[in-house]
């Protein structure tokens, strides 16, 4: 008998299925195949791929199908990597799921909280009237004010909070530009410059994404050597504040506001400030508990005693001193992402999974064959290249997990130093300017109804190729000039 539910039961999600039928089978095709011929380096040696590294390669090829067309959440995803190694006893469960509360899942459990933190106090509602308050009423300088705001933030916050933040307040300054529901260039630049401004931001510091310390981990455990917060900031600021502004060029060439004022914008700005009334003993307290693990996190590359403290610790401190000092409750805890952490603890244990079961390095060595010939150069611009495709059809985070242990297995033989290899990566994994699965802020900026998908991928495809010249840029001139090293010694 036909029941009124029927009428609102939701359609059959065929495209879903389709995806998820591709990717398990992906799965199945791989791990029951025979066994694959074994890699060959350049002095002879063999490499032989296992049942367990094929296992690890078809659990990529499930997971990566997963994560980009979004078959489940992408945290579910990330618990089923866990799940999978045990089940198909690609790796021991132990093993497995301990990647799962690696200390680089908890400094971005951490990194989290800092953003929830300055939102809820309203310190980032302050710093943007501010912002205004200063930049006046060009609309050349309000990008340029809320570009340089978003970047500034990215420094402290996980840039996926910074979007959060800066969404309403962009909707706020468009509502004084015009009134009209159409699309307009000005909301084009603003929006999609915020995206593209947050990623170029987020490689400065280790707090602006995850990426950065799932790469530090993956660097410590197959090169041996350990990158500290300054260092990384040190050799990234140039390059990421050298972007913002670039990128601000591109946004104002390509999105030329209609009109050259918002009349009336530092008045409103001012008086949202006003209302807010001095500091509050919250926002104090919030921003000298963030100072001080910024700063300690700091002095780690100055004071010897202090390196031998984890980051995460660090970080950890800084996020129970928040619930102590009541300045976040048990609803904040509740309310934390936990579908990103555990997408960052998935894309974790994927990537050891890959370098543990020797999958990565059979993968290099055969990649290695295309670069026997190539110029260093063309070998670290092509590893580049490599991840900033990858970072823009899959999370950046399972991007470096997947690309970075086997760009670091090859390196060696063309005697490129690891170094370059790991900022070059963290670079081009940090923009993703085409697809707005790429990164978060993408997908932020999208909800405002602005630009398309489509004018998104058109957009970032010179945005990408402005990337990838400035990274040639630096790689050639600007980090040998700073002291990286490019050659193995």
């Amino acid at each position: 008998m036909y029941s009124s539910d029927d009428a609102h039961r939701a359609p059959f999600d065929w495209k879903r299925w389709v995806f998820f039928s591709i990717g398990v089978g992906l799965f199945v095709l791989v791990f029951y195949s025979p066994p694959w011929p074994d890699a060959v380096d350049p002095a002879g040696r063999s490499f032989i791929l296992t049942h367990q590294g094929k296992g690890a390669l078809a659990l990529f090829l499930l997971a990566g199908t997963f994560w980009v067309f979004e078959v489940m959440p992408i945290g579910v995803t990330g618990l089923l990597i866990g799940v999978t190694q045990a089940l198909f006893f690609i790796r021991p469960a132990k093993d497995a799921f301990n990647d799962f509360m690696d200390p680089s899942v908890l400094f971005i459990f951490g990194s989290l909280t800092i953003g929830m933190v300055f939102t809820k106090v309203g310190l980032t509602k302050r710093l943007a009237c501010r912002m205004l308050m200063i930049v006046g009423e060009r609309t050349s300088r309000i990008y340029l004010g809320c570009f340089v705001l978003t970047a500034l933030l990215t420094h402290i916050m996980a840039h996926t909070a910074v979007a959060a933040t800066m969404y309403p307040l962009l909707l706020t300054i468009y509502s004084l530009y015009t009134t009209d529901t159409r699309p307009t260039r000005f909301g084009k630049g603003l929006f999609m410059g915020m995206a593209f401004v947050a990623g170029a931001g987020s490689v400065i510091t280790l707090l602006g994404a995850a990426r950065g310390i799932v790469a530090l981990g993956f660097y410590k455990e197959i090169a041996g050597q350990d990158v500290s917060f300054f260092t990384l900031s040190y050799f990234m600021a140039p390059m990421g504040w050298l972007m913002v502004f670039l990128l601000w060029g591109f946004i104002m060439l390509r999105f030329k506001p209609e009109e050259e004022r918002i009349p009336g914008l530092r008045d409103k700005a001012r008086q949202l400030h006003d209302e807010m009334g001095s500091l509050s003993h919250k926002e104090i307290l919030a921003a000298l508990i963030v100072l001080g693990a910024i700063l300690f996190l700091s002095l780690q590359s100055f004071i010897p005693a202090l390196a031998a403290f984890n980051k995460s610790a660090i970080i950890l401190v800084a996020t129970i001193l928040f619930f102590l000092l009541k300045v976040l409750d048990i609803g904040d805890l509740e309310g934390i992402s936990w579908n990103i952490i555990l997408l960052f603890a998935g894309a974790m244990s994927i990537g050891f999974c890959l370098w543990q079961t020797g999958a990565a390095e059979w993968l290099a060595i055969n990649w290695l064959g295309l670069f026997q010939d190539a110029h260093w150069f063309v070998f670290v611009m092509g590893i580049a290249f490599f991840i900033l495709i990858m970072t823009n059809f899959i999370m950046n985070v399972a991007a470096i997990a997947i690309s970075l242990p086997v760009a670091l297995v090859v390196a060696p033989y063309l005697s490129v130093s690891s170094e370059v290899i790991l900022f070059a990566a963290l670079a081009t994994a940090g923009m993703p300017f085409l697809l707005l699965v790429g990164a978060a802020p993408n997908a932020i900026a999208y909800t405002s109804g602005q630009f398309t998908s489509g004018e998104f991928f058109t957009s970032g495809i010179p945005a990408s190729l402005l990337l990838l010249a400035v990274l040639g840029l630096f790689i050639l001139l600007v980090w040998p000039l700073m002291g990286m090293p490019v050659f193995l010694g």
